[in-house]
């Protein structure tokens, strides 16, 4: 009695879990899979059970609600002639009470006849501008899926914006199916409106900004023609200051006075301060420590203070303790919306295998961007410091005219898997005391590629070149010499290793170096992934003399572990080059890919 009794209450403890569960199945005449796919994609219903969703109401509404969703379906594929029928408990779901309460629901049978795809008879959109494409779907013959009706529509309209027509829309449209030939003739007629210009420009959501420097920084002028391409460009211009979590540009829905248009930069602000702190190992090297402090919006105007400190060198074998403090103000828009001024002020010391140096910089110069992933900048530069090595000890003044240029196609900066990075720093020097006069390049170039099933492999190659050009290498501070060995040059080989040998012990930087970086990079899982690595370097004394010299390398594997703000590195190393190669074994731990 006691187990009828526990039986029967396991039962109705039960019972809502049994009276809840529920059998959705979709059957699509035809068997095409692609399309039972998108169906099955589009289907509300079959989402609830996916889901795991109980309540029967719930069922009931997206029953209803899928009728439009398949039927837009079946359009999107080309198919204006299907039926659908949607049965819940054996019920037709448009005649049941969407109010009225059930207890639940135990089978919904979706049955899809998609009937015969149709493809276009006689099309066109008018009137479109000379520079206006349309989709080559858009074609007699062609498959009549819906979408593509959507893109040559939003073409047409979109080439009329792009001539100042802001206010351009579709005004009719005449779709006509023909059952019996299978086709579908379509006719859309746009409604250019007139040629605007911006009129008076609002600002939302600045509480700690001032919006006449918002406007700045967006570039939209009163007066000047509506350009699609210049509002993307203004909200880029807002996101890429830092100092807004979202910024987007609200158009006016009627044309004012004078044919201008209305329009708002609706922003919203970041938090005024942030506080970083890095750290990043090598078994050479030692240990790096980093933090930095950030303010995004120091006057109002997305000016930005940053103050960053490091030390390096902690435990390490090579050399003594480096350590860095920098603080560096940028402020956007300056004279310019794509312009932007900058001041740097750094003092450092380096207790580098090869030499000893403490050094003051300052700098301060301009930031231009021709392109989204295009950046130029020019400035002007004054280091004193003092330096100890093989040539003895000497303090220097030197003037810089630093002018750089990058350009960044990169899909994702600090681990990508396509596009390409290449940038030209150019810096002519001249000694004010302790230095010569002359001209330090330096270039570095990186290319991706994926290949394979979900481009899980990605060939990654990096190269670098550097010279010294109209002083000698005694004559010039040594940080602006160059040295291979270490995780940014040949990984394996010892930090700072290559070098130009003077004879009797003593070295000095060269000023010729090349580099090159290639990596193999395999994604085991969705975050572990393996690399392959080949590191080489080259020192000459001579500026763009690579003939004669020494080269040096290293290989090796890595482990990765995506964090989802960068992968955790971590690669084990030996040289491939030299009396040691195969023989040691350094180790390198970071975030982010080498390069």
């Amino acid at each position: 009695m006691r187990r009828l009794t526990g039986l029967i209450a396991l039962t109705i403890w039960l019972w809502p879990l049994w009276a809840a569960a529920q059998d959705v199945r979709l059957t699509l005449k035809g068997g095409d899979e692609a399309l039972e796919s998108q169906l099955r994609n589009a289907s509300l219903v079959v989402a609830l059970e996916r889901d795991g969703a109980e309540a029967p109401q719930d069922y009931v509404a997206a029953a209803r609600a899928d009728y439009e969703r398949l039927l837009t379906g079946l359009y999107r594929a080309g198919h204006y002639g299907g039926t659908i029928s949607i049965r819940v408990d054996g019920q037709e779901a448009v005649t049941l009470d969407p109010l009225l309460p059930r207890d639940s629901v135990g089978k919904v049978a979706l049955r899809i006849d998609p009937g015969p795809r149709f493809n276009f008879g006689r099309t066109g959109v008018a009137p479109v501008t000379p520079a206006t494409t349309l989709p080559d779907a858009f074609a007699t013959g062609e498959p009549a899926r819906s979408a593509v009706i959507r893109e040559a529509t939003r073409a047409a309209v979109e080439g009329w914006r792009a001539e100042g027509h802001a206010l351009a829309e579709p005004a009719e449209q005449d779709i006509t199916a023909d059952h019996r030939a299978q086709t579908l003739d379509v006719a859309v007629r746009i409604a250019p409106g007139p040629v605007l210009s911006y009129g008076e420009i609002a600002v939302t959501g600045a509480e700690r900004s001032r919006p006449d420097r918002v406007r700045a920084i967006a570039g939209l002028r009163p007066g000047r023609q509506f350009d699609p391409a210049e509002i993307a460009r203004a909200e880029a211009n807002l996101r890429r200051t830092g100092a807004f979590a979202s910024a987007t540009v609200i158009e006016g829905e009627e044309a004012g006075a004078d044919d201008t248009l209305p329009m708002a930069l609706r922003i919203v602000e970041q938090p005024l301060r942030r506080l970083g702190f890095g750290a990043e190992y090598s078994s050479v090297s030692g240990l790096t420590l980093s933090s930095f402090w950030l303010h995004r919006n120091l006057m109002g105007g997305a000016e930005r203070l940053r103050v960053d400190g490091e030390i390096t060198g902690l435990a390490g074998t090579t050399g003594g303790i480096d350590y860095g403090l920098s603080a560096s103000y940028l402020r956007p828009a300056t004279f310019r919306s794509d312009t932007d001024f900058y001041a740097d002020l750094g003092i450092e010391q380096r207790d580098d295998p090869k030499f000893f140096e403490r050094q003051l910089t300052a700098e301060a110069g301009f930031i231009r961007r021709i392109r989204d992933e295009a950046v130029v900048e020019a400035g002007l530069g004054y280091r004193a410091g003092e330096v100890e090595d093989s040539q003895g000890t000497r303090r220097y003044q030197v003037l810089t005219l630093p002018i750089a240029g990058t350009r960044d196609r990169r899909d994702d900066e600090f681990d990508a898997t396509s596009g390409y990075f290449a940038n030209l720093e150019i810096m002519p020097f001249a000694g004010l005391s302790g230095s010569g006069n002359g001209v330090r390049v330096y270039g570095d170039g990186r290319v991706y590629r994926s290949v394979g099933a979900e481009d899980r492999v990605t060939f990654a190659l990096r190269g670098q070149a550097g010279a010294v050009w109209g002083a000698q290498a005694a004559d010039v501070p040594a940080s602006f010499l160059f040295f291979s060995g270490g995780g940014g040059t040949v990984r394996g080989q010892s930090y700072q290793s290559l070098a130009v040998d003077l004879g009797g012990g003593n070295e000095i930087g060269g000023r010729a170096f090349v580099g090159a970086q290639a990596e193999a990079r395999v994604g085991i899982t969705d975050k572990i992934g393996v690399v392959g690595f080949y590191d080489t370097g080259f020192i000459g004394a001579d500026a763009f003399d690579f003939g004669s010299g020494d080269w040096q390398s290293g290989a090796g594997l890595g482990l990765r572990y995506d964090t989802g703000i960068g992968p955790i590195r971590l690669d084990l190393a030996t040289p491939a080059s030299g009396a040691e190669a195969g023989e040691g074994l350094q180790v390198y731990i970071g975030i982010g890919q080498a390069f």
